[in-house]
């Protein structure tokens, strides 16, 4: 009960929040790209934490917890708030002065694109019981190898880009897809500093970036 609470408190929080910061700036709740990513994302946020509620309650309980000890990580944190909060900001504006035009078909597969980073994101948790939120290795962490983790380093970081990409597109803003393209440096430095974490400090992980050799995107980086 104690896990169901918190977990309903951060969601409802983040709902009011994210509200706040899309419909505040639009000057109407007639906002129809406001809506529908509202839909696509707490929709499925509130499916998933139900399964992983009934499923898998240590790794729902160490989702909620955010609470970075590495300093690097901590400014990762900082700026990532600031993409979002500027980002957010932007559409709702960008939709009361009418500067960005997106064509539905755009708007459409960026709603696809973000429905599937989302799916990719649940299996990436399935894959991995040890993912938290903060960057550190656990007692008895072992290297997962296997699946999305057999083709790159970092899948669920992967499937973040896709999806915050898709998110102002959503929105109908290139102005506001312009500053969520910060986010691609901004999770480059998350993932140098993670990788310095687990190569000092979880067994096999070093012998793991030589077989997996990209970070993120195969063939790329």
């Amino acid at each position: 009960m104690k896990l169901f609470l918190g977990a309903f408190f951060k969601f409802l929080c983040g709902l009011l929040l994210v509200g706040l910061l899309i419909f505040l700036p639009a000057g109407t709740f007639f906002y129809f790209g406001g809506w529908l990513f509202c839909a696509l994302l707490f929709v499925p946020m509130i499916l998933f934490g139900a399964v992983l509620l009934w499923r898998a309650p240590e790794l729902l309980e160490k989702r909620l917890d955010a609470k970075e000890t590495e300093r690097t990580q901590r400014g990762v944190v900082a700026a990532s708030g600031m993409i979002f909060l500027g980002g957010f900001i932007t559409a709702g504006l960008d939709f009361r002065f009418g500067w960005s035009s997106v064509p539905l078909w755009v708007t459409v597969t960026a709603s696809v694109l973000l429905l599937l980073s989302y799916g990719t994101y649940m299996e990436v948790m399935r894959e991995n019981a040890y993912l938290s939120r903060t960057v550190r290795v656990e007692d008895g962490q072992q290297v997962i190898d296997t699946g999305l983790y057999g083709i790159v380093r970092h899948p669920m970081y992967a499937a973040t880009v896709v999806l915050f990409l898709s998110i102002p597109v959503v929105l109908g803003s290139w102005w506001a897809f312009g500053i969520f393209l910060l986010y691609i440096p901004v999770i480059a430095v998350r993932i140098l500093n993670e990788e310095a974490v687990l190569r000092t400090g979880l067994v096999g992980y070093e012998a793991y970036m030589k077989k997996v050799r990209y970070r993120l995107i195969p063939f790329l980086w």
